[in-house]
Parts: structure tokens; C-alpha cells; sequence
């Protein structure tokens, strides 16, 4: 049975990478080909939802996937958005050279690098879920802060924002910020299930 699980999960390891390995070419082919800065610039900010909103349906609608995410568990999920730390340090380059608001600099930048050391100091920790939930809470309040702030810009029609519509940039908010709000939000499903478990226990003892 152990072996089964194993076997399974390694399949669906491959096809979620192969499904991410697609979805970042694909970004990066539209911002090298202007697609980006062709559209209207309010339309990048409902193609950044739904980076985020299509893998929650996806999970919300198969009941495989969300045993493979469930086998994955939250700690994994977790350690995944360290990489924010490395995003931090872009959003802070950019805005040393001037190549992006100071505003949207400061938001989604150190917004980033707190949620990058919070989840590395969170996964270094015996697993807790309190500190889960404290950080997929800030982790996403960081993306609607950060969406929220870019979409402001936009509408001021401030010119610096046009980084975001080319690469590298374009991958942090079409791509990971799509990744890791989703799993935010298949996290928080994780950690509503393990307390509806706790209940169902509690209340069988009684």
C-alpha cells in the first residue's frame, strides 16, 4: 500500500511539474513577445487571479489532486514560498535602478521578504498549525496588498509599472504569485480539514 501511495505521488509530481514547466514558458513566451504590453494594463491584474483561481478549481474539482496535495502536506507547501525571499531581492533591485514605483517597491518587496523568512523560519520549526495558519494569513494578505497596490499604479498610469509586463519581472507576478496563492488556498483547505478531524475525534471520545 506504501509503495501504491509512492508510486502515485511521484506521478503526480511529474505531471504537476510538467503542467508548471508549460505554464512558465508560456509566460515567458507573451512577455518576450509583447503580448503583455500589448493588452490593456487592468488586464493583467484578472490574468493574475487567474493564475491563482484556475489550480483552485482544478483542486476543488478532482479528488486526486487534492489527495496528491494532501500527501504532499503542509510543510512542503510551506517550504515552497521561501523562494519569495529571492523575489524580494528583485522587487528591491528594480527599484533601486528606478524601474518600478518606490510604492509597489516597498509593498510587494518587503512584503515578499517577510513572508520568505516566515515560512523558512516556520518549516525550521516541529510542525505546528498555528504557525501554518499565521503565515498562509500573511503569505496571502502580502498578494491582495501587493495586486492591490500594483493595480492603484496602474491606474495613475505611472510608466515604471510596464516592468512587470516584461521578463524577468513578468514571471513573479504571472507566474509565482498564480502558484503560490493557490497554494495558499489549498493550504488553508488543509488546515480546515485537520481541525474538522480534531473535532470528529474529540467528539467520538466523548
Amino acid at each position: 500500500m506504501n509503495q501504491t501511495r509512492n508510486v502515485d505521488k511521484a506521478r503526480g509530481t511529474r505531471v504537476l511539474l510538467s503542467v508548471l514547466a508549460i505554464w512558465g514558458v508560456g509566460v515567458c513566451v507573451a512577455a518576450e513577445t509583447g503580448f503583455y504590453s500589448a493588452i490593456p494594463s487592468l488586464l493583467l491584474a484578472p490574468l493574475i487571479a487567474l493564475g491563482i483561481v484556475i489550480p483552485v478549481i482544478v483542486y476543488a474539482m478532482s479528488e486526486r489532486f487534492r489527495a496528491y496535495i494532501a500527501a504532499v502536506g503542509l510543510r512542503s507547501i510551506t517550504a515552497f514560498h521561501i523562494w519569495r525571499i529571492a523575489a524580494a531581492l528583485v522587487f528591491f533591485w528594480y527599484g533601486t535602478h528606478n524601474l518600478l514605483p518606490e510604492a509597489f517597491v516597498r509593498n510587494a518587496g518587503w512584503g515578499d521578504l517577510i513572508a520568505g523568512f516566515l515560512a523558512l523560519f516556520v518549516v525550521m520549526l516541529p510542525e505546528n498549525r498555528t504557525r501554518y495558519l499565521i503565515f498562509h494569513i500573511v503569505g496571502f494578505a502580502d498578494f491582495v496588498v501587493a495586486v492591490g497596490t500594483g493595480l492603484a499604479l496602474f491606474l495613475l498610469n505611472d510608466p515604471r509599472m510596464a516592468a512587470i509586463q516584461t521578463l524577468p519581472m513578468a514571471l513573479i507576478p504571472l507566474y509565482g504569485v498564480g502558484i503560490s496563492g493557490a497554494s495558499h488556498i489549498m493550504a488553508f483547505d488543509l488546515l480546515r480539514q485537520g481541525s474538522a478531524s480534531k473535532v470528529k475525534h474529540a467528539a467520538v471520545e466523548a
